[in-house]
């Protein structure tokens, strides 16, 4: 049984890095770096299409990959 677990962690591992790295890089420099954080603060810029697809599943593998991570740390 934690065969499983931790084979279902690294999966959610390899997954979260697979996902991430897909991601465009919200800054552009030191003007994005400052002005950059507080659009998405306030929410004038909003995800479409590819990036937000990819940001709802890096939100649903973080969840997966935190409770198998939870669930692996108390069988052992």
């Amino acid at each position: 049984m934690v065969m499983f677990w931790e084979v279902l962690l690294v999966i959610f591992s390899i997954a979260m890095i697979v996902v991430v790295l897909l991601q465009k890089g919200k800054s552009a420099g030191l003007a994005g770096a400052i002005s950059g954080g507080a659009e998405h603060l306030f929410g004038k810029t909003k995800a479409r299409g590819m990036d937000l697809v990819l940001q709802r599943t890096t939100v649903v593998i973080a969840v997966g990959f935190i409770v198998t991570a939870v669930i692996v740390a108390m069988l052992k």
